[in-house]
């Protein structure tokens, strides 16, 4: 089986890359300088989330390094488990990525590949490197090795300084279609085709979180609680009541994807220090399991932060069905399971207000970014929302 076959609604990128790996592969058995304009030392996929940037990353890894333009599946295998001596991976799951992970990185960068045709680093979410650590990078990507190649991921150029932006070959991914995620789900996780549909509607094609809606009814009700509390807020209180239970609904999330993996993390440390289920660890080890809780915490504020911008995606979703209403379009309702509660904001609202409320969901992305706390974020978010119940006249 091709290492692309499990992509989705990127036909036109797959086509590229796999290109690119072709001549890769023929430059690479025939010992040739790296000259062949179809290939690059250094990529940049660029799209938006949920768009399957890493996935094609790690396709286009498998092909470089198995010298097959379609991979091979021992390589593919361990590429997927991020454990080919040959492949290099830095991501972060706290807010930004690390300077010395980056210097890290490019000290690796400088080896031989030991066993592929070549030596491949992908950075994940490139966009969260400050600049001081984007200059870091920026040696590495103007003289790399020969048999070395960089694959960025961001979710634009604009995100990575110009300096970096310049030195990278870009390739743009588009967002596939619902259809497209849909038959995904139901080839890859036997997903039933209606359930399928709905959470790849629902997810407005974000490949990630379709797979998980698809697959966790509490996600699912976590989803539907935050938009029909959203669709009943008439005043101030209701508002700060909202903002409250929203915040909870984020962070319920978020611990639902890292609990499981903390005490798991923490359990395998425990072991790798010999120490016993359930006993007292020694003073000399605590600073070890230190920094691992640290971690996690960094890891923990980002989950929280994702869990905030996927209410907020949604509740997007739910007023530009509104607007769409209010616009005489009906076609391409996303929330068609809330069809009379969009009815009824429809009727009681204008659609400046519905504007209104659109950019307050802007704001307050924009303020949480920048260090507000969620909790009055969402609360003046939510407080705009009402402006829609006024009277129509």
């Amino acid at each position: 089986m091709s290492v692309w076959t499990e992509l989705s609604g990127q036909p036109a990128a797959i086509e590229l890359f796999r290109s690119a790996a072709t001549a890769a592969s023929h430059r690479a058995g025939s010992g040739d300088a790296p000259t062949d304009s179809a290939m690059s030392h250094a990529w940049l996929i660029t799209g938006p989330p949920g768009s399957g940037r890493s996935n094609i990353a790690y396709a286009f890894a498998a092909a470089l390094i198995s010298g097959d333009p379609d991979g091979d599946a021992v390589t593919a295998a361990q590429v997927e488990a991020r454990s080919h001596p040959d492949l290099a991976v830095l991501s972060t799951e706290g807010v930004s990525i690390k300077v010395d992970d980056v210097r890290q990185i490019v000290r690796s960068s400088a080896y031989s590949p030991s066993v592929g045709r070549y030596r491949v680093m992908v950075i994940e979410d490139a966009d969260r490197m400050p600049e001081r650590t984007s200059n870091v990078l920026l040696k590495a990507l103007e003289e790399p090795p020969e048999r070395t190649v960089w694959i960025l991921c961001a979710p634009s150029e604009a995100d990575l300084i110009p300096t970096i932006r310049s030195r990278v070959r870009s390739v743009r991914l588009r967002v596939p279609s619902v259809d497209d995620v849909a038959a995904l789900l139901i080839a890859r996780d036997d997903v039933p085709p209606p359930l399928a549909e709905q959470a790849a509607r629902h997810a407005q094609s974000h490949i990630g979180m379709a797979r998980r809606l698809a697959t966790s009814r509490e996600a699912r009700d976590r989803r539907d609680e935050t938009l029909v509390a959203a669709l009943g807020i008439r005043t101030v209180t209701d508002a700060v009541m909202a903002a409250a239970r929203l915040l909870e609904i984020a962070g319920d999330d978020a611990k639902a994807i890292t609990a499981e993996r903390d005490a798991e993390e923490r359990q395998k440390a425990l072991h790798s220090l010999g120490v016993e289920p359930g006993a007292t660890v020694p003073a000399a080890l605590r600073g070890q399991l230190k920094a691992l809780e640290d971690d996690q915490k960094r890891r923990a504020t980002r989950s929280l932060r994702d869990g905030i911008d996927r209410i907020l995606v949604d509740l997007s979703s739910l007023f530009r069905d509104v607007l769409m209403r209010q616009l005489g379009r009906q076609d391409s309702t996303i929330n068609v399971e809330l069809s009379d509660g969009l009815a009824a904001a429809a009727s009681l609202s204008t659609p400046a207000q519905t504007l209104a409320s659109l950019d307050a969901i802007t704001a307050a992305r924009t303020r949480i970014e920048g260090n507000v706390a969620p909790l009055l974020a969402l609360e003046a978010m939510l407080i705009a929302f009402r402006r829609r119940e006024e009277s129509v006249s």
